[in-house]
Order: C-alpha cells, then structure tokens, then sequence
C-alpha cells in the first residue's frame, strides 16, 4: 500500500499544478483552486508540519492572487472611466459567453458587452473602444496576477517536494 500511496504523492500533485496552470491560460477550468488542491493532497500524503506549513503559506498566496486580479484591474478600468454599471453587465455577459462558447466565450462575451454598453451610453463608438481596448489590458493583468501566483504556489511547493 505504501507503493502506491508513493506513486500518488509523486505524480498527483504535480499533475493538478500543471492542469491549474493551464488552466489559468485557457480559461476553462479553475486554475488557482486546482493548483492550490495539488498542494493541499501532497501536504496531507506527506503529513508533516513542513507540509502543512508550506501549504498554509500557499493559501496566503493564493488569497492575495485572488484579492489582487479583482482589485488591480477593476481599480484600473474605473480610473480610465469604465463605470461599474458597465462593469457588472459584461460580468453578466462574461458568464452568459462561458457557457454559450466554451473556451473564449467568457473572454469575447466580457469584451464585446462593454464595446456595445458604453457605444450605447456615450454615443461615441471612439471612446467606446478606447474604454474596451482598456477592458482587455485589464482581462490580461488579471490573467498575469492568477498566473503570477499560481507559480509562486508551484515554486513553493516545488521547494517543499526537494525539502523532503
């Protein structure tokens, strides 16, 4: 039975870290969590204070990630005069879009939504897309703060795995 609880604690974790973090990239699953359970089934395979600690500290991590690629890139988007009204409906629109076409539909949905309600409100297609096109560096910057974190979660526990 060790054998095989060795196996596990080898190949599991590391497969859940490499799934989060593609799944960060190609949003389709939740890649932070995923990265995040990697750790937390090798901290209880391996059992020790070292393990828990490392992965207290990785939830930390994950906290501030998740804190950070909300706060940044909406701060940023209210600063460039997207309002939050705009905001909420191409969240709205964003979720609509992740179900109607997998894979990008959030992205495309979330974008298309604030070009079309702020044309609508402003009445000037120019600044409309200048307000999108700040949209997308913010989609990206929130994507970069997810991803960011997530590697420092994988170096973490990659540092834990040869602390062992």
């Amino acid at each position: 039975m060790d054998g095989l609880l060795d196996d596990v604690r080898l190949f599991v974790p590391p497969l859940l870290i490499v799934v989060g973090l593609l799944g960060i990239v190609v949003p389709v699953l939740p890649g932070l969590l995923l990265v995040l359970g990697g750790v937390l089934l090798w901290a209880a395979l391996t059992g020790t204070p070292l393990a828990w600690g490392l992965f207290a500290a990785c939830v930390l991590v994950a906290a501030a990630g998740w804190a950070l690629q909300y706060l940044v890139p909406g701060r940023r988007m209210k600063e460039r005069g997207v309002p939050t009204s705009t905001l909420f409906l191409a969240v709205v629109a964003a979720v609509v879009g992740f179900f109607a076409i997998p894979v990008v539909g959030a992205l495309l949905f979330f974008v298309g939504a604030i070009f079309l309600v702020e044309s609508a409100r402003t009445r000037d297609r120019g600044v409309a897309w200048t307000r999108t096109k700040h949209a997308i560096v913010a989609v990206a910057q929130s994507v970069g703060i997810e991803l960011l974190a997530a590697l420092v979660i994988a170096g973490i526990y990659v540092g834990g795995v040869v602390a062992h």
